[in-house]
């Protein structure tokens, strides 16, 4: 069992909307200071997504992204950020011809999709292996864009996360790896819940996380009812957990949370009744070999 817990919060996301709970951070000034609150109920990481603060829908604005990293920064220094690179490939095949774009593809240059990283350098920035169906959609990132954006993103003096969703992503990512592009020991996030995806069973994550490399240092999560089983699962199997309203809006059946903090506090008192310990953010940095 690991001796220290790192706590990540996903505090919006990309795909949660105000229907889902009113209180869902959408400007930059929210999702700052929903990762402040985040911090002081115990996480080590927050994970941002930042939104079009007049629609609340996902934007990839260089701007907005700026902001929430500026307010962190000038309350907190030790929260790590990791940024996300996930928005950026959908795509979504029209009707009348599935070979032309429909309005909600999302689709462009990796390139673009991590301009914010080359701008703000954070600690840590997403990095999705999965192309896979995704709702009426098709996330798409192959292996020649994921080399591109993990080049980038190393450049930049961030640490990839590499999510995934599907045994095949572990496999993309020990071939990076052979290659050179990603180095050991790498950090990764095994993600659940998601429909045509790893599904949230303890068989499944245990499987996924015997297929890591050995020395890698890994988080698990589950979408929806089963964020805390799965949180709880990776932290029975040896890995760190995540929580956060980008996954689950409810702190118990039919009870929305008050906001990421209290799912900190839930995930934080469940990891010590049952004998573990929270990492600091400091203590998380040594873990995952972030520079100080």
């Amino acid at each position: 069992m690991q001796p220290k817990v790192i706590i990540t919060c996903a505090v919006t996301g990309n795909l949660t909307t105000r229907e889902n709970h009113p209180g869902l951070p959408v400007t930059p000034e929210e999702i700052a200071n929903a990762c402040l609150e985040a911090a002081d109920a115990g996480a080590a990481i927050a994970h941002i997504h930042v939104r079009d603060p007049e629609t609340a829908k996902p934007s990839m604005e260089l701007k907005h992204y700026r902001e929430v990293v500026e307010r962190i920064r000038a309350k907190n220094n030790a929260l790590i950020l990791n940024v996300t690179t996930g928005p950026g490939g959908r795509y979504h095949p029209s009707d009348e011809n599935p070979a032309v774009a429909g309005p909600r593809t999302t689709l462009m240059r990796p390139e673009k999709r991590v301009e914010h990283i080359t701008a703000l350098k954070p600690d840590i920035a997403t990095l999705d292996l999965n192309t896979m169906t995704f709702g009426n959609e098709v996330v798409i990132n192959t292996p020649a864009n994921v080399k591109i954006m993990a080049e980038i993103i190393n450049a930049a003096g961030s640490k990839p996360e590499l999510e995934v969703f599907d045994t095949g992503h572990i496999v993309l990512a020990q071939d990076l790896m052979k290659a050179g592009v990603l180095t050991s020991p790498a950090m990764f996030t095994i993600v659940t819940g998601v429909k045509y995806g790893f599904p949230s069973t303890t068989d499944v994550m245990a499987t996924a996380a015997r297929m890591l490399p050995r020395d890698a240092v890994w988080t698990g999560f589950g979408v929806g009812r089963m964020s805390f089983p799965m949180a709880m699962q990776a932290y029975l199997l040896g890995g760190h957990v995540r929580v956060g309203l980008e996954d689950n809006s409810y702190i118990a059946k039919g009870v929305l949370a008050k906001g990421n903090g209290e799912l900190v506090e839930r995930a934080r008192d469940l990891i010590e009744k049952l004998g573990g310990q929270i990492a600091g953010p400091s203590e998380a940095r040594e873990i995952l070999g972030l520079a100080a």
